[in-house]
């Protein structure tokens, strides 16, 4: 989007009637959200120490508290989070941060503009959501400008990031809170009048960093630049009276910089379909199906092996900002660390569950996932293993919550292999998550 475009966009939003008056009330209200989460762990994730023999669990408490500010009158909105989380009994307090803090304008034409750092959720939150449940969560430093009426939402935004304001090695973008450096986004959604389908579009452009700083010895070879890969699709949701269907496509295309700073093209896609059944609200069903494209030509290293995979194109789709753990199962085990040699071979997921309400009071739910890979491998099966999650959650009030999990992973040998986890495949996950949400103000004048 060009600085004119943005510019007559602003000058569009200035025309509209969003100026306060005196016969119009303000509205400041102060909240706040506590979680006490909780851990008990083991096997499933890499043992990347020198002698293969680190303890393959963890049991600890996390405490997360945001305190909510939020202001609002006609045309006017703004809104900061303030952030903390600690494990109990971490020594200093090195996480508090501003989570949110944006200010939005409205105009009486349903064109509004948002600046400041934004959590954003879009669909489904295959593509871009919080991820709330890794307790820190997500958000981005934007510019977002739309249109929302009739039906009709269109979505743009703009964010570039960077380390700080030097003259000198400012450019160089590495290690910050976005691991992008530009983001240009826009969606569309509409809603079909009087009946119950709605169906969206997404485009990303993303730059990453990629080579080394002008600083570095090896510049010349690997000079610092700005590489951009594309993620477009589009997703759709039915809903009629006892049922949901869901579906979704995008595919990834251009460059991708890894880890060591190296660009490498990519060529990937993903779908994925879902359906809820709810013949009451006391129970329902759920099933449904994602593929997830994987590199080709996987070369399966044994455990011990020196050497490395040369990828001249990366064919695994990544799921960029996703709230993960609401698709490939809560243990989020596939794309929270890499695969051997930084490749994937992608993932399939067929997953079948249920869930019951005994009372208004108690919700409880059970979902089995078949996992396996979307890419064939050389000697080895593609089947990765068997996840069973059962879920439970009690309210006690309106405002404090208690939810319970237990995952159990059995994994297969193509796990272990790809994993490198040295025989321990097998993964164990249970957590609580208590919590409080209390509206400690509300005034207007």
């Amino acid at each position: 989007m060009s600085g004119k475009t943005i510019s007559l966009f602003l000058l569009l939003v200035s025309m509209g009637s969003w100026a306060q008056t005196d016969s119009l009330p303000n509205c400041l209200s102060l909240n706040l959200n506590h979680m006490t989460h909780g851990e008990v762990r083991g096997g499933g994730l890499p043992d990347m120490s020198d002698e293969g023999n680190m303890e393959s669990n963890a049991n600890f408490l996390l405490g997360r508290t945001r305190l909510n500010v939020n202001f609002q009158r006609p045309g006017l909105e703004a809104q900061a989070v303030l952030q903390n989380t600690a494990i109990w009994g971490m020594k200093g307090n090195q996480n508090l941060e501003l989570y949110e803090a944006w200010v939005k304008m409205r105009t009486d034409y349903g064109l509004f503009a948002q600046v400041g750092r934004v959590a954003l959720a879009y669909d489904d939150e295959r593509i871009i959501g919080p991820n709330d449940f890794a307790t820190a969560s997500k958000s981005h430093d934007l510019l977002r400008l739309g249109y929302e009426g009739y039906g009709h939402q269109f979505h743009a935004i703009l964010s570039y990031n960077q380390n700080a304001s030097n003259i000198f090695g400012g450019s160089y973008y590495k290690d910050g809170a976005q691991y992008y450096k530009t983001m240009h986004t826009f969606w569309y959604h509409y809603d079909v009048p009087h009946f119950p389908l709605g169906a969206s579009l997404l485009f990303m452009n993303i730059g990453e960093q990629a080579g080394v700083p002008e600083s570095d010895k090896d510049y010349a070879t690997n000079p610092e630049r700005t590489v951009f890969q594309q993620i477009y699709g589009g997703y759709v949701n039915f809903h009629p009276k006892y049922l949901t269907l869901e579906g979704s496509y995008y595919r990834q295309t251009g460059t991708n910089a890894d880890e060591k700073m190296n660009a490498s093209p990519i060529d990937a896609w993903m779908a994925g379909v879902k359906a809820t059944i709810k013949p009451s609200d006391r129970y329902g069903f759920v099933l449904g199906y994602d593929y997830l494209s994987g590199d080709e030509y996987m070369v399966v290293r044994q455990p011990g092996t020196l050497g490395s995979i040369l990828k001249v194109q990366s064919k695994g789709f990544t799921p960029v900002y996703g709230s993960r753990t609401k698709f490939y199962g809560i243990l989020d085990y596939f794309y929270r660390s890499a695969y051997l040699d930084g490749s994937t071979p992608g993932l399939q997921n067929t997953f079948v569950g249920g869930y019951y309400k005994p009372t208004s009071r108690i919700d409880c739910g059970l979902t089995y996932h078949y996992l396996g890979t979307a890419t064939k491998l050389s000697g080895l099966e593609m089947t990765l293993g068997h996840a069973v999650e059962f879920e439970a959650s009690y309210r006690f009030s309106d405002d404090i919550s208690l939810k319970a999990c237990y995952t159990q992973m059995h994994g297969t040998n193509t796990m272990d292999r790809l994993k490198q986890n040295k025989g321990d495949k097998n993964a164990r996950w249970g957590w609580f998550s208590l919590v409080i949400s209390p509206k400690i103000l509300t005034t207007k004048w």
